[in-house]
């Protein structure tokens, strides 16, 4: 009698375990390793105040709001982007927002396709602080068109941009972290490194380009413990990319980048990712559901995937030939386009 009441206190309380962490599954915005070490882990001011931070694409969306929130923690910054006076606000609000001084941010115009000049930029970086502590290459652009109609030179921009600039600049740094023995690099990534996006296939290509080389590249330094690699998979997030996106042909514009407000804050987003590199997370999921289901989906049962992904794909695909935002109109009803 006693070992059938042991059995039922004990199934009575895996149940509970299990309701309890499906009941977070369903709240949860990041995969639950990250929001174990939200919770539980080192906390983003004890390990980033006072680190060298180079930010790419530092000038707008994400690359803006680490820049924000890694000077409220007193890191001192490298930022970079295309636009210096883009860069020269992002550094004015970093000042205010902090108690950092002038010399503790440095503005470093960068062009990602401009890879012959990244050596030059390295250097600067390391002159005027002396080392880099920390990697976040984040500069890269997204894509809204179909395969059919987009040309090859959209793709070859696409990996040029976001798959061999990151590498470039990336090559560039880690020899200095060699030689230290340790650093973060951190890489901007995306749901889409890992999970089919139909209307983003070059897109797509390219952040699976930058996973497979950034996963290959950690096993190839398990020699030196103390060099993270960290890829951060955001869903989709409140940002400026949908309006620069690429479409059908280099050099058109996106017709409209729809409603923002149905997706993560731009604010949440960029806190997750640096709980992360305080702990030294090697890969985040960082997206409200459903999107962080799909994440789930595409790594322990892909049949199921593919068959969800082809359902709200159709949709996708549907609403955006119809004129609807592709990523806010999942589930509304199309709309023809107006002339």
């Amino acid at each position: 009698m006693m070992d059938i009441c042991w059995l039922c206190v004990t199934l009575a309380g895996i149940a509970v375990y299990l309701l309890t962490q499906f009941i977070r599954f369903i709240f949860a915005d990041a995969d639950l390793t990250l929001l174990w070490a939200a919770r539980f882990g080192n906390k983003p001011e004890s390990k980033l105040r006072g680190k060298v931070v180079w930010i790419t694409g530092a000038s707008s969306g994400i690359g803006e709001e680490l820049s924000y929130q890694l000077a409220a923690l007193g890191a001192r910054l490298v930022l970079s982007a295309r636009r210096e006076n883009e860069l020269e606000r992002v550094k004015r609000t970093c000042l205010e927002r902090s108690s950092l001084k002038d010399e503790d941010i440095l503005v470093l115009p960068l062009d990602l396709l401009d890879r012959a000049s990244h050596q030059e930029k390295t250097a600067a970086a390391l002159k005027h602080f002396g080392g880099i502590d920390v990697l976040i290459n984040n500069g890269g652009r997204t894509q809204r068109s179909l395969c059919t109609e987009a040309d090859v030179d959209v793709y070859q921009a696409l990996m040029e941009l976001n798959y061999l600039g990151t590498v470039s600049v990336t090559k560039q740094v880690l020899p200095h972290m060699i030689r230290h023995g340790s650093g973060i690099i951190a890489t901007i990534s995306s749901v889409a490194g890992f999970v089919g996006v139909p209307l983003a296939t070059g897109y797509a290509a390219s952040k699976h380009a930058v996973q497979g080389f950034f996963n290959s590249m950690r096993t190839e330094l398990s020699d030196y413990p103390n060099i993270t690699i960290s890829t951060i998979c955001p869903g989709p997030v409140i940002s400026s990319i949908v309006q620069n996106a690429f479409t059908e042909e280099l050099g058109k514009p996106v017709a409209t980048a729809g409603d923002q407000t149905h997706k993560m804050s731009t604010e949440r987003c960029v806190h997750l990712t640096l709980v992360g590199l305080a702990n030294r997370v090697k890969e985040m999921w960082i997206a409200e559901q459903p999107f962080l289901l799909f994440c789930y989906l595409w790594q322990y049962t892909p049949t199921l995937a593919w068959y969800l992904t082809n359902v709200l794909g159709k949709k996708r695909v549907e609403n955006f030939k119809s004129g609807v935002d592709a990523d806010s109109a999942y589930f509304s009803k199309p709309k023809v386009k107006t002339t």
